[in-house]
Protein backbone atom coordinates (compact mmCIF):
# COMPACT_ATOMS: atom_id res chain seq x y z
CA UNK A 1 0.00 0.00 0.00
CA UNK A 2 1.89 3.43 -0.86
CA UNK A 3 1.86 6.20 1.48
CA UNK A 4 -0.69 8.37 -0.20
CA UNK A 5 -3.36 5.89 0.07
CA UNK A 6 -2.68 5.14 3.80
CA UNK A 7 -2.64 8.90 4.86
CA UNK A 8 -6.14 9.37 2.69
CA UNK A 9 -7.12 6.52 5.01
CA UNK A 10 -6.10 8.14 8.14
CA UNK A 11 -7.69 11.08 7.15
CA UNK A 12 -11.53 9.26 7.01
CA UNK A 13 -11.32 8.30 10.34
CA UNK A 14 -12.35 9.95 13.25
CA UNK A 15 -11.00 11.26 16.44
CA UNK A 16 -12.03 13.34 19.69
CA UNK A 17 -10.62 16.71 18.48
CA UNK A 18 -11.88 16.76 14.95
CA UNK A 19 -14.67 14.21 14.27
CA UNK A 20 -16.44 16.85 12.34
CA UNK A 21 -14.76 16.04 9.06
CA UNK A 22 -15.16 12.46 9.34
CA UNK A 23 -18.99 12.77 10.30
CA UNK A 24 -19.16 14.46 7.05
CA UNK A 25 -17.26 11.44 5.58
CA UNK A 26 -20.10 9.39 6.54
CA UNK A 27 -22.89 11.80 5.23
CA UNK A 28 -21.24 11.43 1.97
CA UNK A 29 -20.91 7.96 1.97
CA UNK A 30 -24.46 7.63 3.88
CA UNK A 31 -25.92 9.69 1.05
CA UNK A 32 -24.40 7.57 -2.15
CA UNK A 33 -25.41 4.45 -0.78
CA UNK A 34 -29.33 5.52 -0.50
CA UNK A 35 -28.49 7.08 -3.93
CA UNK A 36 -27.69 3.24 -5.06
CA UNK A 37 -30.28 1.67 -3.37
CA UNK A 38 -33.37 3.83 -4.43
CA UNK A 39 -32.50 3.67 -7.93
CA UNK A 40 -31.49 0.33 -8.49
CA UNK A 41 -34.67 -0.83 -6.69
CA UNK A 42 -36.72 1.63 -8.57
CA UNK A 43 -34.95 0.58 -12.26
CA UNK A 44 -35.78 -3.09 -10.80
CA UNK A 45 -39.92 -2.31 -10.36
CA UNK A 46 -40.05 -0.58 -12.99
CA UNK A 47 -38.79 -3.94 -15.27
CA UNK A 48 -41.14 -5.44 -13.45
CA UNK A 49 -44.09 -3.69 -13.85
CA UNK A 50 -42.80 -3.22 -17.57
CA UNK A 51 -42.70 -7.06 -17.98
CA UNK A 52 -46.22 -7.47 -16.25
CA UNK A 53 -47.73 -5.27 -18.42
CA UNK A 54 -45.67 -6.72 -21.81
CA UNK A 55 -46.79 -10.03 -20.52
CA UNK A 56 -50.98 -8.87 -20.33
CA UNK A 57 -50.68 -7.37 -23.84
CA UNK A 58 -48.90 -10.34 -25.40
CA UNK A 59 -51.32 -12.71 -24.51
CA UNK A 60 -53.86 -10.31 -26.25
CA UNK A 61 -52.21 -10.09 -29.57
CA UNK A 62 -49.67 -12.90 -29.63
CA UNK A 63 -46.00 -12.53 -30.75
CA UNK A 64 -46.95 -11.44 -34.38
CA UNK A 65 -49.24 -12.29 -36.88
CA UNK A 66 -49.74 -13.06 -40.73
CA UNK A 67 -52.04 -11.48 -43.27
CA UNK A 68 -53.27 -10.54 -46.60
CA UNK A 69 -53.25 -7.45 -47.88
CA UNK A 70 -56.97 -7.36 -49.38
CA UNK A 71 -57.87 -8.72 -45.13
CA UNK A 72 -58.93 -12.48 -46.35
CA UNK A 73 -56.58 -15.62 -46.75
CA UNK A 74 -58.12 -17.90 -48.84
CA UNK A 75 -56.76 -22.25 -48.00
CA UNK A 76 -56.00 -20.38 -44.41
CA UNK A 77 -55.25 -25.01 -43.44
CA UNK A 78 -52.69 -25.18 -46.19
CA UNK A 79 -50.97 -21.29 -45.13
CA UNK A 80 -51.01 -22.58 -41.81
CA UNK A 81 -49.29 -26.07 -42.40
CA UNK A 82 -46.20 -24.34 -44.03
CA UNK A 83 -45.88 -21.60 -41.37
CA UNK A 84 -45.77 -24.72 -38.48
CA UNK A 85 -42.84 -26.01 -40.37
CA UNK A 86 -40.81 -23.13 -39.44
CA UNK A 87 -38.80 -24.01 -36.82
CA UNK A 88 -38.93 -21.15 -34.66
CA UNK A 89 -42.93 -21.64 -34.86
CA UNK A 90 -44.08 -22.95 -31.86
CA UNK A 91 -47.73 -22.67 -32.40
CA UNK A 92 -50.34 -20.93 -34.63
CA UNK A 93 -54.11 -20.37 -34.94
CA UNK A 94 -56.53 -18.42 -37.63
CA UNK A 95 -58.61 -15.85 -36.59
CA UNK A 96 -61.14 -12.95 -38.11
CA UNK A 97 -61.02 -9.98 -36.96
CA UNK A 98 -63.98 -7.41 -37.11
CA UNK A 99 -65.79 -4.76 -35.78
CA UNK A 100 -69.43 -4.76 -34.40
CA UNK A 101 -72.21 -3.33 -31.76
CA UNK A 102 -72.97 -4.78 -29.07
CA UNK A 103 -76.48 -4.61 -28.18
CA UNK A 104 -77.92 -5.57 -24.80
CA UNK A 105 -81.23 -4.03 -22.70
CA UNK A 106 -79.00 -1.87 -20.88
CA UNK A 107 -77.03 -0.20 -23.49
CA UNK A 108 -74.81 -0.35 -26.66
CA UNK A 109 -71.14 -0.28 -26.97
CA UNK A 110 -68.68 -0.99 -30.10
CA UNK A 111 -66.44 -4.24 -29.76
CA UNK A 112 -63.89 -5.72 -31.55
CA UNK A 113 -64.56 -9.01 -32.24
CA UNK A 114 -62.09 -12.09 -32.65
CA UNK A 115 -63.02 -14.88 -34.30
CA UNK A 116 -61.22 -17.92 -33.50
CA UNK A 117 -60.57 -21.56 -32.89
CA UNK A 118 -60.66 -21.82 -28.57
CA UNK A 119 -58.23 -25.28 -28.93
CA UNK A 120 -56.10 -23.01 -31.40
CA UNK A 121 -55.94 -20.02 -29.79
CA UNK A 122 -55.14 -20.83 -26.14
CA UNK A 123 -51.72 -21.87 -27.64
CA UNK A 124 -51.02 -18.57 -28.86
CA UNK A 125 -52.62 -16.50 -26.22
CA UNK A 126 -53.60 -16.70 -22.44
CA UNK A 127 -56.74 -14.85 -22.69
CA UNK A 128 -58.74 -18.06 -23.22
CA UNK A 129 -57.05 -19.54 -19.89
CA UNK A 130 -58.49 -16.02 -17.88
CA UNK A 131 -61.91 -16.90 -17.60
CA UNK A 132 -62.88 -15.13 -14.21
CA UNK A 133 -66.75 -16.43 -14.47
CA UNK A 134 -68.22 -19.33 -17.47
CA UNK A 135 -66.17 -21.40 -19.45
CA UNK A 136 -64.17 -20.57 -22.66
CA UNK A 137 -65.69 -22.81 -24.83
CA UNK A 138 -67.05 -21.82 -28.20
CA UNK A 139 -70.48 -23.40 -29.88
CA UNK A 140 -72.63 -22.18 -31.75
CA UNK A 141 -74.01 -19.30 -30.03
CA UNK A 142 -71.86 -18.93 -27.07
CA UNK A 143 -69.82 -15.52 -26.70
CA UNK A 144 -67.22 -14.53 -24.74
CA UNK A 145 -66.19 -10.64 -23.34
CA UNK A 146 -64.00 -9.17 -21.03
CA UNK A 147 -65.13 -7.71 -17.42
CA UNK A 148 -64.91 -4.56 -18.23
CA UNK A 149 -67.75 -4.59 -20.88
CA UNK A 150 -70.08 -6.94 -19.16
CA UNK A 151 -69.31 -4.17 -16.38
CA UNK A 152 -69.98 -1.44 -18.83
CA UNK A 153 -73.69 -2.97 -20.19
CA UNK A 154 -74.52 -5.17 -17.02
CA UNK A 155 -74.28 -7.95 -18.09
CA UNK A 156 -73.47 -11.38 -16.61
CA UNK A 157 -73.42 -15.28 -17.38
CA UNK A 158 -76.65 -16.52 -19.23
CA UNK A 159 -77.60 -12.78 -20.76
CA UNK A 160 -78.44 -12.93 -24.13
CA UNK A 161 -76.89 -10.14 -26.96
CA UNK A 162 -76.94 -8.82 -30.47
CA UNK A 163 -74.14 -8.18 -32.58
CA UNK A 164 -74.69 -5.78 -35.15
CA UNK A 165 -71.84 -5.85 -38.47
CA UNK A 166 -71.23 -3.10 -40.83
CA UNK A 167 -72.37 -6.01 -43.38
CA UNK A 168 -75.21 -5.85 -45.14
CA UNK A 169 -77.94 -8.27 -46.29
CA UNK A 170 -80.99 -8.12 -48.21
CA UNK A 171 -84.52 -9.33 -47.06
CA UNK A 172 -88.21 -8.24 -47.59
CA UNK A 173 -87.61 -5.11 -45.47
CA UNK A 174 -84.85 -4.08 -47.75
CA UNK A 175 -80.93 -3.64 -47.10
CA UNK A 176 -80.43 -3.92 -43.19
CA UNK A 177 -77.29 -4.54 -40.78
CA UNK A 178 -76.56 -8.32 -40.47
CA UNK A 179 -77.07 -9.18 -36.85
CA UNK A 180 -77.01 -12.36 -34.36
CA UNK A 181 -78.05 -13.12 -31.02
CA UNK A 182 -75.46 -15.02 -29.02
CA UNK A 183 -75.40 -15.88 -25.07
CA UNK A 184 -72.61 -14.85 -22.52
CA UNK A 185 -71.07 -18.08 -21.45
CA UNK A 186 -67.72 -16.82 -20.15
CA UNK A 187 -66.42 -13.50 -19.05
CA UNK A 188 -62.76 -13.06 -19.08
CA UNK A 189 -59.73 -11.27 -17.72
CA UNK A 190 -56.79 -10.04 -19.68
CA UNK A 191 -55.86 -7.62 -17.03
CA UNK A 192 -55.42 -4.54 -19.55
CA UNK A 193 -58.75 -2.20 -20.08
CA UNK A 194 -57.77 -1.86 -23.87
CA UNK A 195 -59.07 -5.91 -23.89
CA UNK A 196 -61.82 -6.05 -20.94
CA UNK A 197 -63.73 -3.34 -22.42
CA UNK A 198 -63.56 -3.64 -25.93
CA UNK A 199 -63.03 -7.49 -26.74
CA UNK A 200 -65.38 -10.18 -27.69
CA UNK A 201 -64.42 -13.88 -28.26
CA UNK A 202 -67.04 -15.88 -30.68
CA UNK A 203 -66.27 -19.34 -32.55
CA UNK A 204 -64.07 -19.17 -35.66
CA UNK A 205 -67.26 -20.48 -38.07
CA UNK A 206 -69.66 -18.23 -37.00
CA UNK A 207 -67.46 -15.33 -36.98
CA UNK A 208 -67.32 -16.58 -41.22
CA UNK A 209 -71.29 -16.58 -41.03
CA UNK A 210 -71.43 -13.63 -39.42
CA UNK A 211 -69.37 -11.64 -41.73
CA UNK A 212 -69.80 -13.41 -44.88
CA UNK A 213 -66.33 -14.96 -44.82
CA UNK A 214 -67.12 -17.82 -46.11
CA UNK A 215 -64.09 -20.68 -45.26
CA UNK A 216 -61.87 -17.52 -45.47
CA UNK A 217 -59.93 -15.93 -42.47
CA UNK A 218 -58.40 -12.62 -41.46
CA UNK A 219 -55.31 -13.98 -40.51
CA UNK A 220 -53.10 -16.33 -38.30
CA UNK A 221 -51.23 -15.29 -35.10
CA UNK A 222 -47.79 -17.20 -34.44
CA UNK A 223 -46.24 -18.00 -31.17
CA UNK A 224 -42.64 -18.29 -31.75
CA UNK A 225 -39.64 -19.32 -29.52
CA UNK A 226 -37.74 -15.97 -28.90
CA UNK A 227 -40.15 -13.13 -28.04
CA UNK A 228 -37.61 -10.86 -28.56
CA UNK A 229 -36.40 -12.09 -32.39
CA UNK A 230 -40.27 -12.47 -33.55
CA UNK A 231 -39.47 -9.43 -36.28
CA UNK A 232 -36.92 -11.76 -37.69
CA UNK A 233 -39.12 -14.64 -37.00
CA UNK A 234 -41.92 -13.18 -39.19
CA UNK A 235 -39.98 -12.26 -41.99
CA UNK A 236 -38.02 -15.65 -42.33
CA UNK A 237 -41.80 -17.34 -42.32
CA UNK A 238 -43.21 -14.63 -45.19
CA UNK A 239 -40.05 -15.28 -47.30
CA UNK A 240 -41.02 -19.10 -46.84
CA UNK A 241 -44.59 -18.36 -48.31
CA UNK A 242 -43.39 -17.37 -51.73
CA UNK A 243 -46.06 -14.90 -51.97
CA UNK A 244 -46.37 -11.24 -52.04
CA UNK A 245 -49.87 -11.17 -50.95
CA UNK A 246 -49.37 -11.62 -47.71
CA UNK A 247 -47.61 -9.34 -44.92
CA UNK A 248 -46.68 -9.84 -41.20
CA UNK A 249 -46.07 -7.72 -38.62
CA UNK A 250 -44.73 -8.67 -34.56
CA UNK A 251 -45.72 -7.24 -31.49
CA UNK A 252 -43.47 -4.66 -31.48
CA UNK A 253 -44.84 -3.22 -34.37
CA UNK A 254 -48.40 -3.60 -32.80
CA UNK A 255 -47.67 -2.18 -29.93
CA UNK A 256 -44.99 0.63 -31.18
CA UNK A 257 -46.25 3.28 -29.24
CA UNK A 258 -46.90 1.39 -25.98
CA UNK A 259 -42.95 -0.02 -25.93
CA UNK A 260 -42.19 3.89 -26.34
CA UNK A 261 -44.40 4.97 -24.09
CA UNK A 262 -42.42 2.63 -21.81
CA UNK A 263 -38.85 2.72 -21.89
CA UNK A 264 -39.26 6.73 -22.22
CA UNK A 265 -40.84 6.58 -18.91
CA UNK A 266 -38.23 4.14 -17.96
CA UNK A 267 -35.89 6.76 -19.10
CA UNK A 268 -37.37 10.07 -17.62
CA UNK A 269 -37.37 8.33 -13.55
CA UNK A 270 -33.79 7.11 -14.50
CA UNK A 271 -32.82 10.74 -15.14
CA UNK A 272 -34.73 12.33 -12.50
CA UNK A 273 -33.05 9.63 -9.72
CA UNK A 274 -29.75 9.63 -11.07
CA UNK A 275 -30.20 13.36 -9.88
CA UNK A 276 -30.03 11.87 -6.54
CA UNK A 277 -27.05 10.31 -6.95
CA UNK A 278 -25.27 13.08 -8.56
CA UNK A 279 -26.47 15.36 -5.52
CA UNK A 280 -24.70 12.84 -3.33
CA UNK A 281 -21.37 12.51 -5.58
CA UNK A 282 -21.26 16.22 -5.26
CA UNK A 283 -21.63 16.17 -1.75
CA UNK A 284 -17.96 14.94 -1.81
CA UNK A 285 -16.76 18.31 -3.24
CA UNK A 286 -17.65 19.82 0.21
CA UNK A 287 -16.37 17.21 1.98
CA UNK A 288 -13.37 17.36 0.61
CA UNK A 289 -12.63 21.05 0.54
CA UNK A 290 -13.18 20.64 4.26
CA UNK A 291 -10.99 18.01 4.52
CA UNK A 292 -8.22 20.10 2.62
CA UNK A 293 -8.98 23.32 4.28
CA UNK A 294 -8.79 20.81 8.10
CA UNK A 295 -5.43 19.20 7.10
CA UNK A 296 -3.62 22.55 5.60
CA UNK A 297 -0.56 22.31 8.60
CA UNK A 298 -0.67 18.35 7.48
CA UNK A 299 -0.15 19.01 3.86
CA UNK A 300 2.94 22.22 4.63
CA UNK A 301 4.29 19.30 6.67
CA UNK A 302 3.97 16.58 4.28
CA UNK A 303 5.89 19.52 1.72
CA UNK A 304 8.23 20.30 3.81
CA UNK A 305 9.06 16.46 4.21
CA UNK A 306 9.68 16.18 0.45
CA UNK A 307 5.88 15.17 -0.91
CA UNK A 308 5.55 16.47 -4.34
CA UNK A 309 2.37 18.62 -5.08
CA UNK A 310 1.50 15.64 -7.37
CA UNK A 311 1.50 13.39 -4.66
CA UNK A 312 -0.50 15.69 -2.45
CA UNK A 313 -3.22 15.36 -5.34
CA UNK A 314 -3.31 11.83 -5.24
CA UNK A 315 -3.80 11.84 -1.50
CA UNK A 316 -6.91 13.27 -1.41
CA UNK A 317 -7.98 12.20 -5.26
CA UNK A 318 -7.34 8.34 -2.95
CA UNK A 319 -9.35 10.00 -0.25
CA UNK A 320 -13.00 10.67 -2.43
CA UNK A 321 -12.56 7.73 -4.32
CA UNK A 322 -12.44 5.27 -1.66
CA UNK A 323 -15.70 7.08 -0.44
CA UNK A 324 -17.22 6.51 -3.78
CA UNK A 325 -16.04 2.93 -3.75
CA UNK A 326 -17.63 2.28 -0.49
CA UNK A 327 -20.61 4.13 -1.27
CA UNK A 328 -21.19 2.46 -4.14
CA UNK A 329 -20.58 -1.11 -3.25
CA UNK A 330 -22.97 -0.97 -0.24
CA UNK A 331 -25.58 0.57 -2.16
CA UNK A 332 -25.41 -1.45 -5.03
CA UNK A 333 -25.12 -4.72 -2.75
CA UNK A 334 -28.45 -3.15 -0.70
CA UNK A 335 -30.10 -2.14 -3.65
CA UNK A 336 -29.71 -5.62 -5.46
CA UNK A 337 -31.34 -7.18 -2.22
CA UNK A 338 -33.94 -4.70 -1.77
CA UNK A 339 -35.05 -5.06 -5.64
CA UNK A 340 -35.18 -9.26 -5.29
CA UNK A 341 -36.91 -9.02 -2.18
CA UNK A 342 -39.29 -5.71 -1.89
CA UNK A 343 -42.61 -7.53 -2.29
CA UNK A 344 -42.20 -8.90 1.61
CA UNK A 345 -40.92 -5.71 2.37
CA UNK A 346 -44.18 -3.70 1.23
CA UNK A 347 -46.33 -6.45 2.41
CA UNK A 348 -44.63 -5.88 5.80
CA UNK A 349 -44.95 -2.18 5.43
CA UNK A 350 -48.58 -2.33 4.27
CA UNK A 351 -49.19 -5.01 7.25
CA UNK A 352 -47.69 -2.31 9.51
CA UNK A 353 -49.53 0.80 7.59
CA UNK A 354 -52.68 -0.85 7.50
CA UNK A 355 -53.70 -0.22 3.85
CA UNK A 356 -52.42 -1.50 0.14
CA UNK A 357 -50.39 1.09 -2.34
CA UNK A 358 -52.03 -1.10 -4.53
CA UNK A 359 -55.82 -2.41 -3.69
CA UNK A 360 -56.73 -5.03 -6.08
CA UNK A 361 -60.35 -3.67 -7.07
CA UNK A 362 -58.82 -0.42 -8.83
CA UNK A 363 -55.16 -1.54 -10.19
CA UNK A 364 -54.99 -4.37 -12.70
CA UNK A 365 -51.38 -4.59 -10.77
CA UNK A 366 -51.82 -5.22 -7.12
CA UNK A 367 -47.74 -6.09 -5.70
CA UNK A 368 -44.55 -4.82 -6.42
CA UNK A 369 -43.24 -7.04 -9.36
CA UNK A 370 -39.41 -6.40 -9.56
CA UNK A 371 -37.00 -7.72 -12.21
CA UNK A 372 -33.04 -7.09 -11.53
CA UNK A 373 -31.57 -6.10 -14.65
CA UNK A 374 -27.72 -6.53 -14.38
CA UNK A 375 -27.07 -4.07 -17.50
CA UNK A 376 -28.58 -1.34 -15.08
CA UNK A 377 -27.18 -2.13 -11.95
CA UNK A 378 -23.64 -1.76 -13.72
CA UNK A 379 -24.58 1.47 -15.85
CA UNK A 380 -25.91 2.87 -12.30
CA UNK A 381 -22.49 1.52 -10.71
CA UNK A 382 -20.36 2.57 -13.55
CA UNK A 383 -22.30 6.13 -13.86
CA UNK A 384 -21.79 6.79 -10.06
CA UNK A 385 -18.46 6.16 -10.12
CA UNK A 386 -17.61 8.12 -12.80
CA UNK A 387 -19.68 11.14 -10.93
CA UNK A 388 -16.92 10.45 -7.59
CA UNK A 389 -14.15 10.88 -9.48
CA UNK A 390 -15.22 14.28 -11.41
CA UNK A 391 -16.27 15.27 -7.55
CA UNK A 392 -12.66 14.30 -6.77
CA UNK A 393 -11.00 16.17 -9.20
CA UNK A 394 -11.22 19.81 -8.05
CA UNK A 395 -10.33 19.64 -4.40
CA UNK A 396 -7.52 17.31 -4.53
CA UNK A 397 -6.15 19.80 -7.02
CA UNK A 398 -6.57 22.83 -4.85
CA UNK A 399 -4.74 20.68 -1.88
CA UNK A 400 -2.05 20.57 -4.88
CA UNK A 401 -1.49 24.09 -4.88
CA UNK A 402 -1.50 24.79 -1.11
CA UNK A 403 1.05 27.77 -0.79
CA UNK A 404 3.17 26.13 2.39
CA UNK A 405 5.09 29.55 3.28
CA UNK A 406 1.51 31.19 4.19
CA UNK A 407 0.28 27.76 6.09
CA UNK A 408 3.70 27.64 8.05
CA UNK A 409 3.40 31.82 8.70
CA UNK A 410 -0.15 31.26 10.35
CA UNK A 411 -0.10 28.05 12.12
Amino acid sequence: MNIEFKISNQYLRSNRKKGLVSFISGVSIVGLILGMITLITVLSVMNGFHKELRDRVLGAISHSYISAYNGKIENWQTLQTKINQHPNVISTSPYIKKYALINTPFGSQGILVRGVKPELEKKTSVLLDNIKFGTAKLSKSNILIGTGLAAELGVVLGDKVTLLTPQLSANILGMQPRFKRFVVTGIFDAGVSEYDNNLAFISLRQAQLLYTMKSKVSGIRLKVDDLFNAKKITEEVLDGLNSEQYYGVDWMQQKANFIKALNLEKQMIGIVLFLIIAVAAFNVVSMMVMVVADKKADIAILRTIGMTPRRIVKLFFYQGITIGIIGIVIGTILGVILAFNIEPVIGTIESILGFQFFPQDVFYINRFPSEVHLNDVITVAVSAFVLVVIASIYPAKRAGKLQISEVLNHE
